[in-house]
């Protein structure tokens, strides 16, 4: 079962946890010692960050898929992502270039990040806060003959309950030539036997690509028997037709921008792995460059909704998805379940 960190950063103590956490990932990654050594500097420049401009924060680090899916092949990079209730980046753009600070520091945090890791977005509102998301994977991770599947990316956010080793939910996003299939499952309760069961789900995803979600969810059904079960949603875009068909079981939310609204995808009842409906429908839905789909387990409040910016034109996925956990969180409504969040949206370049 793969580890998620979850470290709070109040003092500079933690920086250190932060950073060993860091190397931690990267070894699970099978990172070479250059890029585990990258993948160290930027974690501790985040945390620094955190204590610098906002005073405290929180820093996320997990294995996961990368943002854009070549045909064959199976990366995974390492993603550290830092959030804070703080005052927020006047200028974003000044920020990400080395020398800008706003305290006596060298000010090279933020640029220095951007630069070694493979992806790196901040996102940054006065009076809300700052998100950050960087992304360090094995040597030219994206690199190679096979061309990356057009105009969509995909990314997530997994906060364990409690600041648990495991988080009992998981999320993965697999490709069969012009489909990319994307799915969110939430193993019953939390702790290490909710993430075998959602772990096996993943696994499950990714042995058998090519399926529509109806027949994923059947395959994933028959890899959690003996597990005690999972809620699962998945979603497949066919990037050449356009469309976007989605099934799921249990209680993880979909939802889907359209234009300027929002549409809700329905989940039949029941448990995966346990008790499976006989019949599955599939929602069949348009996609289009202003499209946006966000998968959450039950661990975000019931009444989230997405604001006005979410999923902001240049917003790299896990940052909608970190900024969705950061905003609908309260500190009067602390978590009582795991949380992830993950997002499928078009590409910048193909956004109008």
């Amino acid at each position: 079962m793969p580890r998620v960190w979850d470290v709070p950063v109040q003092d500079s103590t933690r920086v250190r946890d932060v950073r060993v956490a860091a190397e931690e990932a990267a070894a699970l990654a099978g990172l070479d010692e250059r890029r585990t050594a990258a993948v160290s500097l930027v974690a501790t420049e985040l945390a620094t960050n955190l204590l610098k401009h906002a005073q405290a924060g929180e820093v996320l680090i997990d294995v996961v898929d990368p943002p854009a899916l070549r045909e064959g092949r199976a990366e995974r990079v390492v993603q550290i992502t830092a959030l804070d209730h703080g005052p927020g980046i006047d200028d974003v753009a000044g920020a990400l270039r080395d020398g800008f600070t706003t305290t006596r520091s060298l000010g090279a945090g933020l640029g220095t990040c951007r630069r070694l890791a493979d992806d790196f977005d901040l996102h940054s509102v006065l009076g809300r806060g700052t998100v950050a998301v960087a992304r360090v994977g094995a040597e030219a991770p994206y690199g190679g003959d096979a061309p990356e599947a057009p105009g969509v990316r995909a990314g997530g956010v997994n906060v364990p309950f409690a600041g648990a080793d495991f988080s009992g939910d998981a999320w993965a996003w697999v490709r069969s030539g012009d489909r990319l299939t994307l799915m969110l499952a939430d193993g019953l309760g939390h702790g290490s036997e909710a993430a075998r069961a959602s772990t096996a789900a993943a696994e499950a995803l990714r042995r058998r690509p090519g399926l529509p979600p109806a027949g994923a969810l059947e395959e994933i059904h028959r890899a959690l028997a003996g597990t005690r079960g999972a809620a699962v949603a998945v979603a497949q875009l066919d990037t050449w037709a356009g469309r976007l068909r989605f099934a799921g079981i249990g209680n993880v939310g979909a939802r889907l921008r359209e234009g300027d609204r929002w549409r809700s995808l329905l989940s039949r009842p029941g448990i995966v792995g346990a008790h499976r409906p006989h019949t599955l429908r599939e929602d069949d839905v348009a996609w289009s460059e202003e499209s946006l789909l966000i998968l959450h387990t039950d661990g975000l409040p019931s009444r989230w909704a997405p604001s006005p910016d979410t999923g902001a034109p240049s917003a790299d996925p896990a940052v909608t998805a970190a900024v969705t956990i950061r905003d609908a969180g309260s500190s009067a409504r602390p978590a009582r379940d795991d949380i992830a969040v993950t997002v499928l949206a078009p590409t910048p370049a193909a956004r109008p």
